[in-house]
Parts: structure tokens; C-alpha cells; sequence
């Protein structure tokens, strides 16, 4: 195989400009496609290319890309994978196709500049001269040769400087969108792991410390790791199968990499050159069996970090076909770590917030307390989900003199623990009142004031709604909440309309209150916003779907409020988007004498 080149490049550069680089270049090239050196000694070819501080890379007559030195993926910032094997309208070097085309057909050099007119464009760093030359064989063009010719204007190296900060800055602002979306430590994980694949790795995979694990145990080899998320490219597929899979415990033995990057504390890299250096790398013997099945040639492992606690571990591996991982990607990943590790640490950090105040809500949330014979009650309560903290909806009777019984039906506005610490309050300074023998709308101004008093109390709904069986006759007054509903054999369901003052908390007062007959066979039904509010539809709109639900007006009052959480409720197996409390009344038969 020979080498020619065509004198003068269409650009006008003079011939002879950088031909010590191609003069070797082409006797490498030469000498590895005809095979003319010795068999049983050095590769000196390849040797002369791995060495040579050009960059030089090879594409055949199908302009598919067959060969590239170290140089090349240095100056150019591209990873082998990227190119090897590929056409190149497939890759960075695109917008060359039409030279690369007119250098196959009438075999003459040419030379552009990246970033320019018919240059490759991004990702290689602008400003880059790149020449291409016809590689020749028995008098015909079998390839082209391409050389990456650097710039001689002193400010080469500092515009690729900032070409890289400039694509650092990129992914580190786009892991910023993608990593982290949502408060849930399994999701942030798997985001996590499907944005270095593949743009940092063929295989990763993220465990993080148990919730209860002290973090700094968590530094001592032989510690158990919660397997959070793993991905990997295509091709590995079934390789990885032998992993162990989310939701499984792992342990990273002593030696490995990643229990040396746990002692440190900072990023290790390697770059096992033998099977016992990879197994020695590897965490347990049947990763290191699926390491080799998978041709990892590098390893590189972070600690997650987050306010000075360890909280997990990211494991990246990259391939043969691929650069090995270097001091930069360290410092990349350490980075994009680091981020990944605060929105780990934030969820974890909501997911006990979150547990805390179920946990105290449902402690303060205890079934109402017991009423009077003379009447029946049913009550529910359903979280909002992981979607949305804990909010403020509570529930209450208290039984009152002369066998009449106060209903109560409230929601603390925001939520978290915040607001679940609010409502306990309420509900405690609701008794005190109710216990004076007030009617509702005086124990509504009297709630007021106290919680106005308050400048750090939340505003909060409220109905009362007072039975009164021996009169036959429900009283009910409402701090901004909204209006019962009384289910009745033969008729529809009934929205009642109750004067509305504002919420509890504003020292406005002005409560009124309206009676109603208490009927036999009757049920009255109270409810937070949670039961009947969706997202983006008219609060009108809500209430209809209520009044046009036909609720079951006999039997136990368990299965009412399931027909009506059913009905306008979320869907089965969706969490409700905000907490749903719900409690039914119907007034006892009196016994026949």
C-alpha cells in the first residue's frame, strides 16, 4: 500500500507545511495494511502511531472509521466508541462528509478547520485544522487519512480549555435537570445511574447506606450497601444479569476498589490490565466474573457525599473500545457526584420528615371520641401519598349535655410536621371551648382570637355541626370550609348551604350559623378539599361530582364513606393529591318501649 498525497490542499495551505507528521503517519498506515513488517518481532507501526503527537485517525472507502490514535481522542475529545466501526455521517465529523466524499473521488488533500465551512462541527473543539489525504493502493484511493494538525496561534490551548469547561458546564447543568426530580431515594438513584450511561460509562450502578446506618461505618469494608439503581448499555445486557439487582444488599470486600475509595474518601480509578486485577478490583467473585464477560477495562468509583455524611457509592465501567478513565473524568464525576449525592441525601432527609409526621398525625388523628348513643359515626383518613407531605386535616367529636353531640371537621393550612403539630393544638384549644356549652359560631370566635393570638399559628378551615337528637335539629357553623352533605332515602344528595365566615386565624370573626332538621334515616357526611378538589378544575365543578354521587342511604356507615371515596375519590391504586379526611353521622332509631 502506498501513500499520495496531491501536492497543493483545495484550501490553498502549501505542501510540505506538516508533512514530517504525514510522511509518518502514512508509513505507519502503510505498514499495518500490508502486513510488511516482522511477524515474530515489534509492532513497530502501531507503535510509531500510539506514540506520534498527531493526531491521526483512519477511514476505508466506505468512509467507515478503522483506526485513531491516542492523539486523536485527545485532541479532539472523542471517545474510540464514538467512532470505530461507524460511518461518518454517524459521528462528530458529519459535517466533513462532502470533503471526505471529494477526497475519495479525485484523490487530492484538503484541509479545513473545525468549527468552520465544511468542517466537522460539534462536539469537536472549533478551531481545530484537520487535513485529509488519500490513501492509495494499486493505484486506486482506498481510504483517507486524517490528521489533526494543531493550531500554532498561542491561544489554541486556551480556547480548547474553555472548549472543555464549556461541555463540562453543559453536563453538569443538564445532570442538574435530570437528577433529582423527585424527593424519592430510589428514583433520584435510578436517574443517576441512566444519566452516566452512556454518556460516562457502558455500567453503572449506585448503592447507597440503609436509612438507620451510621455513615461513618459506612467507611469500613465489609459494610452492607442497598443496591438503589443500575444501568448499562445495550450490549451488556445479559451480561450484568449476575449483578446484584435493585433492591438487593451488596457488600464491597476489603481491597477492592470500592472499599479503597470508602478509606479515602475521595474517587478511585483503575484500569485492570489482567483477569486477577480484576478480580481484585471487583466488590465480590461474581462481579468479577461479569466484569470480565463484559470487557471492563476501567473502573472509576465515587463516594456520594452529601453535608459531610457518607451516603452511598457511584461505580462506573467503561469497556474495551473506549478511553480508560482518567484524572479529568475523576474530577467530572466527583462533581456531578457531589450533586447527586445532595439530592440523595435531600430525599432521604423528606422521607423521615415525611414518615415523622404520618407518624405523629396518625398518633394525634385517634378515632373521634365517642358520642352519644343516639347516634352513629364512621370516619376515615387517607394520606396524600408520596407526592405531597402531610398535610393538617383532622376530625373531632365531643360529647356535649343533654345528649347532644359536636361534630368537628378541620384543615390546617400547608403541611409537614409544621402543620400537624398546628392541628393538635386546635383540636385541644376546639375541647376547652366546646366545653363551655357554646353554641358553634361563639366557639368558632373564641377559636379565633386564640389562634390570631398566635402570630406563628396557621389559618385553618373549620365546620361544626352540633346534633341535637332530642330536639331533632343539627346547628352548624363554617370557618371558610366547605359545605356538608346530607344523604337522604329518595333524594339526591343535598349540599347544604351554611354562612361561610373566613378561615380561623384571621381575628376577623363575624360567624354565623344556620339550623337544619335532624331526620331519622338521615346521614350527614363531612369532608376536607382533599375528598373533592382536583388539580386545574373549578371548586363548583367538585362539589357537583359530590352532589351527583348516589351514596348508599342504609346499612353500615363503613360502606358510605368506601362508596363515596370510591365515587369522587382518587383512582384505585393513585395517591390522592391532598389528605382526605371524611366522617359520617346518622342519628339511632329510639328504642321501642
Amino acid at each position: 500500500m502506498q501513500f499520495r498525497h496531491g501536492g497543493t490542499g483545495e484550501g490553498g495551505t502549501p505542501a510540505g507545511a506538516d508533512d514530517s507528521a504525514l510522511a509518518a503517519a502514512a508509513a505507519a498506515l502503510a505498514g499495518r495494511g500490508t502486513g510488511t513488517t516482522d511477524s515474530d518481532g515489534p509492532d513497530l507501526p502501531g507503535e510509531l502511531l500510539a506514540v506520534l503527537p498527531t493526531g491521526v485517525a483512519l477511514l476505508d472507502a466506505e468512509l467507515r472509521w478503522l483506526y485513531l490514535n491516542a492523539a486523536f481522542t485527545t485532541v479532539t475529545g472523542l471517545r474510540r466508541a464514538d467512532l470505530l466501526g461507524r460511518p461518518a455521517e454517524a459521528t462528530a465529523f458529519a459535517g466533513a462528509l462532502g470533503t471526505l466524499r471529494r477526497v475519495l473521488a479525485d484523490g487530492r488533500d484538503r484541509e479545513h478547520t473545525t468549527g468552520g465551512p465544511d468542517g466537522p462541527g460539534a462536539p469537536v473543539p472549533p478551531g481545530l485544522r484537520v487535513r485529509y489525504r488519500p490513501l492509495t493502493a494499486d493505484g486506486r484511493v482506498t481510504g483517507v487519512v486524517v490528521v489533526v494538525l494543531d493550531d500554532p496561534d498561542p491561544a489554541q490551548e486556551l480556547r480548547r480549555e474553555l472548549a472543555r469547561a464549556r461541555t463540562r458546564l453543559a453536563l453538569l447543568e443538564a445532570a442538574a435537570e435530570r437528577i433529582g426530580t423527585t424527593l424519592d431515594v430510589d428514583t433520584t438513584c435510578a436517574e443517576l445511574a441512566a444519566f452516566a450511561v452512556p454518556r460516562l460509562a457502558e455500567l453503572a450502578t449506585v448503592d447507597v447506606l440503609p436509612p438507620d446506618a451510621d455513615a461513618r461505618s459506612g467507611r469500613t469494608p465489609g459494610r452492607r450497601f442497598h443496591r438503589a439503581a443500575l444501568d448499562c448499555a445495550d450490549a451488556l445486557r445479559t451480561a450484568v444479569d449476575r449483578l446484584p439487582r435493585p433492591g438487593e444488599s451488596v457488600r464491597h470486600r476489603e481491597g477492592s476498589v470500592a472499599a479503597r475509595a470508602l478509606a479515602a474518601g475521595v474517587a478511585v480509578l483503575v484500569a485492570p490490565r489482567t483477569a486477577e486485577e480484576l478480580a481484585e478490583a471487583a466488590p465480590d467473585q461474581a462481579s468479577a466474573a461479569v466484569y470480565r464477560a463484559a470487557g471492563v477495562v476501567s473502573l472509576l468509583v465515587v463516594p456520594l457525599t452529601a453535608r459531610g455524611r457518607l451516603v452511598g457509592l457511584l461505580t462506573l465501567a467503561r469497556t474495551a473500545g473506549s478511553p480508560g478513565y482518567g484524572p479529568d473524568d475523576a474530577v467530572l464525576v466527583g462533581d456531578l457526584a457531589a450533586r447527586a449525592a445532595t439530592g440523595i441525601d435531600n430525599a432521604r432527609r423528606y422521607s423521615r420528615s415525611q414518615g415523622i409526621a404520618l407518624d405523629l398525625q396518625r398518633a394525634l388523628l385517634s378515632e373521634p371520641g365517642h358520642p352519644h348513643q343516639n347516634l352513629e359515626l364512621a370516619s376515615r383518613y387517607r394520606p396524600s401519598g408520596s407526592s405531597s407531605v402531610v398535610g393538617g386535616d383532622w376530625y373531632e367529636t365531643v360529647r356535649l349535655p343533654f345528649g347532644r353531640t359536636l361534630l368537628v371537621m378541620g384543615d390546617v393550612m400547608g403541611h409537614g410536621v409544621e402543620a400537624a403539630v398546628d392541628m393538635s393544638s386546635y383540636r385541644a384549644t376546639l375541647r376547652d371551648v366546646a366545653g363551655t356549652d357554646l353554641p358553634p359560631h361563639r366557639i368558632l370566635r373564641q377559636l379565633d382570637a386564640v389562634i390570631a393570638a398566635n402570630e406563628s399559628a396557621r389559618p385553618a378551615t373549620c365546620l361544626l355541626a352540633l346534633a341535637d337528637p332530642g330536639r331533632g335539629r343539627w346547628t352548624f357553623s363554617s370557618a371558610g370550609h366547605l359545605p356538608p352533605a346530607l344523604i337522604a332515602p329518595g333524594r339526591p344528595t343535598e349540599l347544604l348551604r351554611i354562612p361561610t365566615g373566613p378561615p380561623l386565624g384571621t381575628g376577623l370573626g363575624g360567624y354565623q350559623q344556620a339550623v337544619r332538621d335532624l331526620l331519622p334515616g338521615e346521614t350527614l357526611l363531612l369532608y376536607t378539599d382533599g375528598l373533592v378538589e382536583r388539580r386545574g378544575e373549578d371548586i363548583d365543578a367538585s362539589l357537583a361530582r359530590l352532589a351527583a354521587l348516589r351514596l348508599p342511604t342504609a346499612g353500615p356507615l363503613d360502606e358510605l364513606l368506601d362508596a363515596a371515596l370510591r365515587g369522587v375519590g382518587p383512582a384505585p391504586g393513585r395517591p390522592a393529591e391532598d389528605d382526605i379526611a371524611v366522617l359520617a353521622a346518622r342519628p339511632r332509631p329510639r328504642p321501642q318501649a
